[in-house]
C-alpha cells in the first residue's frame, strides 16, 4: 500500500470528540490518574452500560464491574473490540486506551484472582461516562430487556486492511472495525515489521457485530465479495504475505461457516487460496491505519465489490 503521512495531532478516528475539562485532558489525553476512592463511577452499581468519556463508544457492561477495593473502578471483562492494551511507559504494567478514540482509561492486571476470570481492568472514573439501562432499552445499541447486547466478534484478512475496514464497516449491523495484525509471532507488531516479512502477520481487521442485526456467514459472505480469494499472497497491487486471504476462527461454528463458503466458491470454479486458521492475538494498527478511507475522504484502490454468491 502507499502510505501518506497522518499529522498526530488531530484524532485518529477523525469523529466528533466531546469537550473536556482540565482534569479530564490531564487523565484522558496526558494519560494521568485520578485520586483513588475519588471517582464517581468508584461505588457505583446501576445497571447500563460505561462508555468514553471522551468518544461515547461502549466499553463496559454493569455486569462486569466488582469492587476490587483499589479505590478506582474494576471490571473483569471488556465489551469485545473496544479497548486497546498496549505495554505502559513505566515497562512494567500495560495500559488500556479506547480502541476507537485512543483516551486513556487505566491499567488492565492478572493473575490476581480477584473474580473467576482473574483480570482486572482498573479504570479512572474520569475516563468514563455512564448509559443506564432504562435509556438504552430505547435505543437500538440496547434489547428492549434493557441488558446489554451481546456482540460477537470476526476476524478476516483479505489484503490492505483499509480497503476491508472500509467495506465491512458499512454493514447494517457491525458495529466496530479495528485494523490490526494477527497469525505471527512478533508480539506488539509495528507496521515497519510487518511489512519486512519477519514477522509472519497479516493485515487483518476485527469486526465486533450485533449477532440479531447480521450474522457471521452475512459478514463471511461480504469478506469473500470484497476481496479475490484467489489471489496468493497478494491483493492487487499489494504482493506480500501479509496481503494474504485468511480468515480468523474464533469458535468452531464459524470454522465450520467458512469452510462451508470455501466449499461453495470452489464448487461454483474459484480456486480459493483463503486459509481457515484459529484466531490467535490480534494487535490492533498504529493510530493513523485505522478509519484511513473515511478520514481521507477517498475509495478503497483494490476493493470492490464482486457478486460470487
Amino acid at each position: 500500500m502507499t502510505l501518506v503521512a497522518v499529522g498526530t495531532g488531530a484524532s485518529p478516528q477523525n469523529r466528533t470528540m466531546k469537550p473536556l475539562n482540565d482534569e479530564e485532558k490531564r487523565v484522558i489525553l496526558h494519560k494521568g490518574t485520578e485520586a483513588p476512592f475519588s471517582g464517581r463511577f468508584y461505588k457505583h452499581q446501576e445497571p447500563g452500560t460505561y462508555v468514553c468519556r471522551q468518544c461515547g463508544a461502549p466499553l463496559y457492561r454493569s455486569a462486569d464491574k466488582f469492587d476490587a477495593g483499589c479505590g478506582w473502578p474494576s471490571f473483569d471483562d471488556e465489551i469485545p473490540g473496544a479497548v486497546k492494551r498496549s505495554p505502559d511507559a513505566d515497562g512494567r504494567r500495560t495500559e488500556i486506551t479506547c480502541a476507537r478514540c485512543g483516551g486513556h482509561l487505566g491499567h488492565v492486571f492478572f493473575g490476581e484472582r480477584l473474580t473467576p476470570r482473574n483480570v482486572r481492568h482498573c479504570v479512572n472514573s474520569l475516563s468514563l461516562d455512564f448509559i443506564p439501562a432504562a435509556a438504552d432499552e430505547s435505543s437500538q445499541s440496547e434489547p428492549r430487556s434493557g441488558k446489554p447486547v451481546e456482540t460477537d466478534t470476526a476476524i478476516f484478512a483479505g489484503g490492505c486492511f483499509w480497503g476491508v475496514e472500509h467495506m465491512l464497516s458499512k454493514l447494517p449491523g457491525v458495529r466496530d472495525v479495528v485494523s490490526g495484525y494477527i497469525g505471527g509471532k512478533t508480539e506488539n507488531p509495528t507496521y515497519e515489521q510487518v511489512c519486512s516479512h519477519r514477522t509472519g502477520h497479516a493485515e487483518a481487521v476485527r469486526v465486533t457485530f450485533d449477532p440479531r442485526q447480521v450474522s457471521y456467514e452475512e459478514l463471511a459472505r461480504l469478506f469473500f465479495e470484497i476481496h479475490d480469494p484467489t489471489q496468493l499472497n497478494r491483493q492487487g497491487p499489494d504482493i506480500g504475505d501479509q496481503y494474504r486471504s485468511e480468515i480468523f476462527y474464533n469458535s468452531p461454528e464459524q470454522r465450520r461457516i467458512a469452510e462451508k463458503l470455501i466449499a461453495e466458491l470452489q464448487s461454483k470454479g474459484y480456486r480459493v487460496v483463503t486459509r481457515v486458521t484459529p484466531a490467535s492475538t490480534f494487535w490492533p494498527a498504529e493510530d493513523y491505519h485505522q478509519d484511513y478511507y473515511e478520514r481521507k475522504g477517498t475509495k478503497p484502490y483494490c476493493h470492490a465489490y464482486t457478486k460470487r454468491f
